[in-house]
This record gives C-alpha cells, sequence and structure tokens, in this order.
C-alpha cells in the first residue's frame, strides 16, 4: 500500500507516460522496492520506488554523502536526502548510460520514484551474475566486459560505482549488465579511490574463486580502470 505522496507521485509519472500499467514486485529491499511495469508506449519498464525513510538508511548511505556538495544542504532532512539520492541515481545511470557502459537505460524520474529498462523478460527480472553457472569462457568474456564497463565508468562517466560485485550485476542475454548505481561517487569525492579498490578486490575474488579464471591483479586492475600508475594503501 503506498502512502499518499507516493501515490501523487505515481500520478504524475503517469500523466507524463513513463508508467501506463503497474504489475507485480521483482525485488524488494528493505527502503525500496521495483516494480514491473508497461509504459504507454507498451514498452516493459523497471519502477523503483523508495517507499521507507530511515534514519537507518541515512546512516547506511553516510559514507557516500559525505565531501559530495549536492547533499550538503539536505542532509539533515531525511525525505529531502531521499528525493537527492533517487536523483543522483538517474544522474548516476545517465552518465554511464551516455558513456557506453551497459546499465539499464534510464527513462524518467520524480520525488522517490525512478523509471528505467527493465532487464528480463515477461516481468522476470534476468539473473544475477551470482545467481549462476557458465563455462570458464563465459566467465572470461563477461570479465573483459565488466573490466571495459569499469574503465569507461571512471574515465568517460568520472563515476565509481563503490559497490560492484556479483550481486550487482545481470546477465542478460548473455552480456553484464551493471546495476543499483545509486551509491556510485565522482572522482573528486574524498573515498573514491577507497571505494575503487574495493570494486577491483571484488570483481578480481568472484572471477578467481568463483569463475575460477585468471585476472589482473589489484594493481593491473587499477592501472587498466584508472590509467595511473600505483596503488594507495587502503584498510578494509
Amino acid at each position: 500500500m503506498f502512502n499518499t505522496p507516493t501515490l501523487l507521485a505515481l500520478y504524475h509519472v503517469m500523466r507524463k507516460g513513463f508508467i501506463d500499467r503497474m504489475y507485480g514486485v521483482v525485488s524488494a529491499g528493505k527502503e525500496a522496492r521495483v516494480y514491473w511495469a508497461k509504459d504507454r508506449k507498451g514498452r516493459d519498464v523497471a519502477v523503483k520506488i523508495y517507499l521507507t525513510f530511515t534514519a537507518e538508511f541515512r546512516k547506511s548511505i553516510k559514507q557516500y554523502i559525505i565531501g559530495d556538495p549536492r547533499f550538503e544542504a539536505v542532509s539533515s532532512d531525511l525525505r529531502k536526502l531521499i528525493l537527492k539520492w533517487v536523483q543522483k541515481e538517474y544522474k548516476n545511470l545517465k552518465r554511464m548510460f551516455n558513456a557506453g557502459v551497459r546499465v539499464p537505460e534510464p527513462y524518467y524520474a520524480y520525488r522517490n520514484i525512478l523509471v528505467m529498462e527493465f532487464i528480463g523478460e515477461n516481468g522476470v527480472r534476468a539473473p544475477l551474475l551470482k545467481e549462476i553457472s557458465l563455462s570458464k569462457e563465459e566467465y572470461e568474456r563477461i570479465y573483459r566486459k565488466v573490466v571495459e564497463y569499469m574503465r569507461l565508468m571512471y574515465r568517460v562517466a568520472g563515476l565509481v560505482h563503490a559497490d560492484l560485485s556479483e550481486y550487482n550485476i545481470m546477465v542478460y542475454h548473455g552480456e553484464p549488465v551493471i546495476i543499483d548505481v545509486s551509491q556510485a561517487v565522482t572522482l573528486d569525492h574524498p573515498l573514491a579511490t577507497h571505494f575503487l579498490l574495493r570494486d577491483i578486490r571484488n570483481i578480481i575474488r568472484f572471477f578467481r574463486e568463483k569463475a575460477g579464471i585468471e585476472t589482473h591483479t589489484i594493481e593491473e586492475l587499477y592501472r587498466i580502470v584508472t590509467g595511473e600508475e600505483g596503488v594507495l594503501e587502503w584498510e578494509e
């Protein structure tokens, strides 16, 4: 059951034509749910709705907003913070999509609602990388693609995903799709290098341990992504 502000926001998005019919929940988290829907053109769309505004949510995203000038004026107002967070997710998707990174194409964002491309078929989302088993050759191909997307994300979009792992990569028609980019930060964020190194470690760990393929070292992958020499010391 949606609250009144969310219903009003949904009516606005529907009037704009980005939602025509809403169907079931595709995935649900503590703060947001993703629904399968159709837009006025008959396209499948994913509708992400942030429903819960809690102090816990603010605490969980604190590391991604401290040092970001876009959040300085709203960090103490939880509702405004959520609305800003949705706009950040939309803009991050747009920057990545325009940079050539395979992400769900963003269509529209309003208040606590984000409408984007549905990755899947007939209301069934594509599987996450962690949910499927592939051949060694397929893992190697997907690894190379993910590395290229990390490079484009950094060098062209000017972003670090900051939570990249097998949990935030879908596989659709055999191709990796990067998802959940709300926490992605710009390169001038004070923790950008820390987040990038964490992403690199997660990707190397998964493809080495689960996929059993040979990967770059952390230093090599850092250099490929950034074009820079050396890796700063960092802690877990």
